[in-house]
């Protein structure tokens, strides 16, 4: 299923349209496995009427590949293909082949070749230089190693200065999902993105036949079920010893948050660990976050970082399947107890907190809100925690929010706490604290009482139900 990528989509339609720096482009399009790159890039060469060849290298030899990747461009089965000494011989005969033609030209998993014969790059960056800028081809270079295709960006690769653009591919936002599973009530959505985000391969292998608790058991659970291997699967495919990488995420993953607990509870140095934690920050697995209303100055020396697994599928796994990994599929009951148990609050401390700061995002880019931030996350301190601030420095406006995901509708004392607990103890926190005005939010799954309601209604609060969040993040 294609759905949701209209703003992607756009960006590869303009690549056809381009008179600047000439109609040749040479474009890189990278982002995590899974997430759908092959499928965009398929959809938009089809749509747009231009001829195009796709390739995609494997872990085999350059010989292999080039004699594959010219059978592809020429329409010739493999093995009537000539072979190539090299990538520049290659390139050669390709740039005669299209001449002046119009095509679309798509290298997917390049890493795999230019870790097969480390000069592809740079006989390409020649290739590029002598003949393809001129000419009328399009080229998109893909790939899922989100390090090494960020690195064909840097000063050093043969590339740096090539590039006419780039662009990271996403998963789905929250309101795709509707999309993939029509019949499902707002609240199974919301924990399906708490529990796989949105990729668009874990939401295809889902079955929308199924509520989701049955998914979870007769899916994710299941003997031999892809979900179980994938983090695995995707560490060994970016790391060297990924039993160490593997160790932090568990660690993160059942609530060690800063270097000293992950230190702790994976056993590994702290001089190690953070080795170890920006290679995960590289590969878009964690991320460090600070606490929303820390100065501008403070931001990048600040000691509170914390570290949080940014993949929702991982935050899954490891807060609830690899402790019990060795149980399945034996005691599949005790891993779907335990998830029973702790499910509800697993959703609303991830997935409802992050969309509700989603909301805040997408109504401050709309100008429906009093403020325009710049910083929008949580916030915490000896003093106070709060699950969303909206700091916006210059004009000196803060909105802080509370997230409820419990069933029972929100009272009262939850909205006086938040107006005069919270926001006194954070307005301290703040240069000049009594000049900031604050405006507040209350987050809910099931709405106000009627006195809540009143008391937020009193301070112009704003009253973000399950109902609204829904409605209005697209």
């Amino acid at each position: 299923m294609f759905v949701a990528r209209q703003h992607d989509l756009a960006f590869f339609q303009t690549l056809l349209t381009r008179s600047r720096p000439g109609p040749a482009q040479l474009v890189l399009l990278y982002g995590r496995r899974r997430v759908g790159k092959t499928a965009l890039l398929l959809h938009w060469a089809e749509q747009s009427g231009v001829p195009y060849v796709y390739w995609a290298a494997e872990k085999e030899s350059a010989d292999l590949q080039r004699r594959k990747l010219y059978a592809r461009i020429v329409g010739l089965p493999i093995r009537q293909a000539p072979l190539f000494d090299s990538w520049s011989e290659l390139w050669e005969a390709i740039a005669t082949i299209y001449g002046g033609q119009r095509r679309i030209l798509i290298l997917d998993e390049l890493p795999y070749a230019a870790e097969s014969d480390p000069a592809m790059l740079s006989a390409l960056q020649h290739a590029w230089d002598g003949h393809f800028q001129h000419s009328n081809l399009v080229i998109v270079l893909c790939g899922s190693q989100v390090k090494a295709m960020e690195s064909l960006q840097l000063h050093q690769s043969p590339l740096f200065g090539r590039l006419t653009g780039q662009w990271y591919l996403k998963p789905l936002p929250f309101s795709a999902l509707r999309k993939f599973f029509p019949d499902w009530a707002a609240e199974e959505l919301l924990a399906a993105y708490a529990i796989i985000g949105g990729v668009p391969a874990y939401l295809n292998w889902l079955d929308p036949a199924l509520g989701l608790s049955e998914n979870i058991r007769r899916v994710i659970l299941s003997e031999g079920s892809m979900f179980l291997a994938e983090p695995t699967f995707l560490l060994y495919d970016e790391v060297r010893e990924p039993q160490s990488y593997l160790a932090v995420l568990k660690a993160i993953g059942l609530g060690a948050h800063t270097l000293s607990d992950i230190s702790n509870q994976a056993l590994i140095a702290t001089s190690h660990l953070s080795v170890h934690l920006q290679r995960l920050q590289d590969l878009k697995l964690v991320e460090r976050r600070l606490p929303a209303a820390t100065l501008p100055a403070k931001r990048r020396n600040s000691r509170l970082g914390r570290y949080h697994l940014s993949d929702p599928y991982f935050r899954f796994y490891f807060r609830f399947i690899a402790p019990f990994h060795d149980y399945l599929p034996f005691d599949l009951e005790r891993v779907l107890t335990r998830i029973r148990e702790d499910l509800r609050a697993f959703v609303g401390q991830t997935a409802f907190e992050e969309l509700s700061r989603q909301w805040v995002v997408a109504r401050s880019e709309h100008g429906e809100l009093p403020l325009r931030p710049e910083i929008v996350g949580s916030h915490w301190s000896r003093h106070v925690q709060a699950d969303v601030v909206a700091v916006d420095w210059d004009a000196r406006r803060l909105l802080l929010g509370e997230c409820k995901w419990g069933e029972g509708r929100v009272d009262r004392q939850i909205v006086r706490d938040l107006i005069d607990h919270k926001g006194p103890l954070l307005r301290r926190e703040l240069p000049d604290g009594d000049t900031w005005q604050f405006h507040y939010a209350v987050f809910s799954r099931a709405g106000l009482t009627p006195a809540a309601a009143a008391e937020l209604q009193a301070h112009d609060g704003l009253d973000v139900d399950l109902a609204r969040l829904d409605a209005e993040l697209y």
